[in-house]
Parts: C-alpha cells; sequence; structure tokens
C-alpha cells in the first residue's frame, strides 16, 4: 500500500516540476518555454515583444540576448494602482505569453491575439485570469500581452514629447511581433484573429480604424466594448492632465510644463493621484487617460489621425470579418463597485455620457427625465434601486455602444458581421458574483470571459458548465479558422448562427438555448440612438 502511495505521489508532483520545450529561434534569440501540466501545450510567459526606455514616447526594440531565454516569468504586469496606498507593476512590461497546441499539425494553425481589457487603467495578459486549454485545444495558438496603462499610456499633450496613445502603439509592436515570429510556435502569420473584451475590445476596433495597424490581423472580435462609447476616447486631454496636475498643486494648462512635471515623478506619486469625479457621476467616467485623436508631427508615427466614428462611417478603415457583442446585463458589475456615498449623490443628468453636448440646460434636463423613465419609473437612484440604474450604467457604456457601432459596420463594409448577445446565467458566471449579484438573472460585464477561459484556480463549477464552455471556445475558434462561427451544425451547436443582415439586423442570443432577436430589441435602446443622432459631440 505504501509503494503505491509512492507512486501516486511521484506522478501528482511530477506535474509540479517544469517541463522545458525545445528551444526555437526568434528574431531576439533562442528561446525556451515549458510544457504544460496536464501534457496538452507548451506555454511561453513573459517574452518581451518591446522595450520602454521613454516615458510617453512609443516603445523600443526588444532586446537581443546570446543565451537561450527562459520564457517562465508568469508575473509580469504593466504598472498600475491596486488601491489608494498600492501601485504595483513595472514601467518597462512589454511581454506577451503564448499557448501552442504540443502535437505540432502539418498545417499551421490560426492565431488568435487578446487584448486585456481593464477601462485602460488596469489589468494585464495574466494566465491566473486568462488560461489558455479551451481555446488551445481546439487547434488554435493563443496570444496574450501587456501594453501601458492609465498616464503612461494614454497621455497626450498634442506634443512630440507625448503625442498620445502609446499603449495602442505597443499594441501595434506586439502584432508585429507575432506576424514576425509567430511561425516558429506553429501559427499561420496569415490568418491572425485580434479579439477583446471591454477596453481591449474597444482596442480591437482602434486597430481596425488605425493606418499603423493595416495587414496585421485577418479577422476581429469585439466583446462588450467599442472605440466609439463615452468612456473610450479623450474629448480634452490638455485639460485632463492639467486636472491632474492640479491634484499636486501644479497649475498649468502649458503642455511642456505638464510634460516637465509628469516625465520625472516617481511612477507611484503619479499613479496614486487622482482627478476626483464629478458630483453625480458614475464610476466609468473615471476613465479619463484613454485614447486620444492624435496631431501630426515629423518623425512620429501617427496612430489615430480621425475619431473612429468619422474613421469608420467614411469607411477609412481595416475592413474584415467581424464578430461584435455585448452581455444582456452589463451594468451589475459597474453598480457593484460603487460605493455608497457615491450611490447617494448620483442620477440621470449628471451621468449623462461626457461624448453628448447639449443646446442648453432645457434639452439636457429633459432628455436625463426621459431616461429616468425608463430605468427607474418614480424612484431615485439608492442603494436598493442600484440593479434598476445598473441597466442605465451598462446600456449607456456598453451595449448601446456596441449595437449602434454594429450598425455602422454593417453599412460600411461588406465583410460578414456576427452580433451575439451573451445572456446565460450558470456557475461561471464570476463577475456577477464578485460584485454583489449572485442571484439576478443574466449576465454582467466581462462574465463570457469564464466561459472561454479557464482560471487557474480551477472551479469545480467549471464542469457543471462544460457544455456552455465547450460551445463559446468552438465559436471563437470557428470564427478564427473559417471566418464563421458555425460552418456546419453539430449536436454541440445545433442552430446556425448567420451574419447580420443589412436590412431587418438580428443578433444571436447565446443562452442555455440559443435563439435570435432584433439588434434593435428594446425602446430604451432606440432612445439612445435618438439622443445620439441630435447630440453626439464632435471633436
Amino acid at each position: 500500500m505504501g509503494y503505491k502511495w509512492l507512486v501516486l505521489w511521484s506522478l501528482w508532483a511530477a506535474r509540479l516540476v517544469r517541463q522545458p520545450s525545445a528551444p526555437v529561434r526568434i528574431n531576439s534569440g533562442w528561446l525556451r518555454g515549458s510544457v504544460a501540466n496536464d501534457g496538452s501545450h507548451e506555454v511561453y510567459y513573459g517574452i518581451p515583444y518591446a522595450a520602454v526606455r521613454h516615458r510617453f514616447q512609443s516603445p523600443d526594440p526588444p532586446p537581443i540576448w546570446e543565451d537561450t531565454f527562459e520564457a517562465v516569468n508568469e508575473h509580469i504586469r504593466c504598472t498600475q494602482r491596486f488601491s489608494k496606498d498600492s501601485v504595483k507593476g513595472r514601467e518597462d512590461c512589454l511581454t506577451m505569453n503564448i499557448y501552442t497546441p504540443l502535437r505540432k499539425s502539418e498545417t499551421l494553425y490560426p492565431v488568435m491575439v487578446f487584448i486585456h481589457g481593464g477601462g485602460f487603467r488596469d489589468g494585464s495578459g495574466s494566465p491566473f485570469i486568462y488560461g489558455a486549454e479551451y481555446l488551445v485545444e481546439r487547434g488554435v495558438v493563443l496570444v496574450t500581452f501587456n501594453y501601458r496603462l492609465e498616464i503612461l499610456g494614454f497621455l497626450c499633450l498634442g506634443i512630440k514629447e507625448a503625442p498620445g496613445n502609446v499603449g495602442l502603439k505597443d499594441q501595434v509592436e506586439a502584432l508585429k511581433w507575432v506576424k514576425r515570429n509567430i511561425r516558429v510556435f506553429g501559427g499561420d502569420p496569415d490568418n491572425i484573429t485580434i479579439f477583446g473584451e471591454s477596453a481591449g475590445a474597444a482596442s480591437v476596433m482602434y486597430h481596425m480604424v488605425s493606418p499603423l495597424s493595416k495587414g496585421l490581423f485577418n479577422k476581429a472580435i469585439l466583446q462588450s466594448g467599442s472605440a466609439i462609447s463615452h468612456w473610450s476616447l479623450q474629448m480634452d486631454p490638455l485639460k485632463t492632465a492639467s486636472l491632474l496636475a492640479a491634484q499636486m498643486d501644479f497649475h498649468t494648462i502649458n503642455p511642456i510644463e505638464l510634460y516637465n512635471l509628469f516625465k520625472d515623478l516617481p511612477v507611484e506619486k503619479l499613479l496614486s493621484t487622482r482627478v476626483p469625479r464629478t458630483k453625480g457621476n458614475m464610476l466609468l467616467s473615471e476613465n479619463i487617460f484613454v485614447p486620444c485623436v492624435e496631431k501630426k508631427f515629423d518623425d512620429v508615427e501617427q496612430f489615430l489621425p480621425d475619431t473612429p466614428y468619422n474613421l469608420v462611417i467614411s469607411g477609412r478603415y481595416n475592413k474584415v470579418p467581424v464578430i461584435i457583442g455585448h452581455n444582456n446585463a452589463e451594468g451589475y458589475m459597474f453598480s457593484g463597485r460603487e460605493n455608497d456615498t457615491m450611490i447617494e449623490n448620483m442620477n440621470c443628468y449628471d451621468s449623462l455620457p461626457r461624448d453628448l453636448e447639449f443646446p442648453n440646460d432645457e434639452e439636457k434636463v429633459k432628455t436625463a427625465n426621459r431616461f429616468k423613465e425608463y430605468y427607474l419609473g418614480s424612484d431615485e437612484v439608492t442603494k436598493d434601486t442600484m440593479p434598476k440604474f445598473s441597466f442605465y450604467q451598462g446600456d449607456s457604456s456598453v451595449s448601446y455602444p456596441v449595437i449602434f457601432t454594429t450598425e455602422l459596420f454593417l453599412k460600411t463594409s461588406e465583410n460578414p458581421v456576427f452580433s451575439y448577445k451573451f445572456s446565460y446565467d450558470g456557475w461561471m458566471n464570476v463577475a456577477k458574483m464578485l460584485f454583489g449579484y449572485p442571484s439576478s438573472p443574466g449576465a454582467t460585464h466581462a462574465d463570457e470571459l469564464f466561459y472561454m477561459f479557464r482560471l487557474k484556480l480551477p472551479l469545480v463549477t467549471a464542469f457543471v458548465e462544460k457544455s456552455i464552455i465547450k460551445q463559446m471556445a468552438t465559436m471563437w475558434t470557428n470564427f478564427a479558422r473559417y471566418s464563421d462561427p458555425t460552418p456546419e451544425m453539430t449536436s454541440l451547436l445545433p442552430m446556425k448562427w448567420k451574419p447580420t443582415a443589412k436590412e431587418d439586423p438580428k443578433l444571436l442570443v447565446i443562452d442555455k438555448q440559443f435563439s435570435t432577436e432584433p439588434l434593435w430589441y428594446s425602446e430604451v435602446i432606440l432612445f439612445w440612438n435618438e439622443t445620439y443622432s441630435k447630440y453626439r459631440r464632435k471633436i
């Protein structure tokens, strides 16, 4: 009996000992990863794809090494604020993780490059959240990566020293790296799908409209995010920077003076200082260091020459097959992160999106009252009515911008657009549980991710939900392979997901039973569209 236990213990312990992969040669030198504990795929952590040598500037080329680089560091993240007194990460943080099937196919695998969310403020490509097993076992190479965040990635002063969007320029370098090197990992450099959630989805759209990203990807998936949303574009970047400086008792709107202040500050001071949100506004209004329209300078690459809205409606963007959608209860996450003090002051008038501009206060009051009627009726915003108000938050920030973006793609591109609404309410709706809505129906912001990526700490509930996990992973990898999430109907996917039609557009409802419904599925979403058609701010 003792011998059997020793053998079993040895087999278990062997899973904890690194099994190196065979070395591969990339542009920087030789590289070695590891075989995953379950033996199903190879993993390469912490590969430098570029370097940060100058704050607020475009990334530099990655380092070159002579010895074999051991790609085993899982813990790299870009500098970000975790709490009032805690700033973690490092500024030179531009690394990626690659996951590839262990048994190499004779043909190259489709490549899926995931861009993490976090409001351009936080997050990373960490394997602790974005585990690759569900996707890689379906025959794709998965890439996740880090990019600079918050003011370090999105200070936009309109000068050569800080032109803006360096976080997105980091992403461009990641895509270029993949294009140059992914073949040695078994990936097809001519079949690359970029996909992301929340700010990651907005990033995907930014690549669709940026001339710098042309030719670097072949398909795009946007999950619960759009570059045409109030939180994903800076309207007054110089004012934003000056407001932050004022919190440090430094009062100026001179961009050179602001640059000289920010470039030498300790990173802890830079990221721990916050601009307080305006009274009555909601959490997402705090996302202020985000992408911007850049001025053109000689010898500086311009990522974004115009607003995403203008670029798409004029057809000036990289047109590829697209999956785009949102979740049916996006706002639970946002409401769950509000504190009691903020909730006391919150209302529809003060929280109207910043990309709306009204000719007078009467029009603004009238519009706010209409939204209050739709979402709250005769109630006011209180802790008890936050579940109702959460739909105002979710619709204004995610659902409406995503639906409107879908409509724009349909009008301006001949490539297929697959539209969805994720409504599945199951045991792996982790975000909804974490933010205080465990028994509320539907799926909140980010809930779909846990049916696509395996958490590092495995949950027993994942076994219970294995059917929807297989469905999500299969549709997403089918799209990466075929440009079609359901190339044929099967017992797993018994319903054909058709491209959204230009006339009478419909979306796929992903739930316990798949179904379809109109893209413009509610009266209040149509009122959001009417509001934006009148009052969309132009910059």
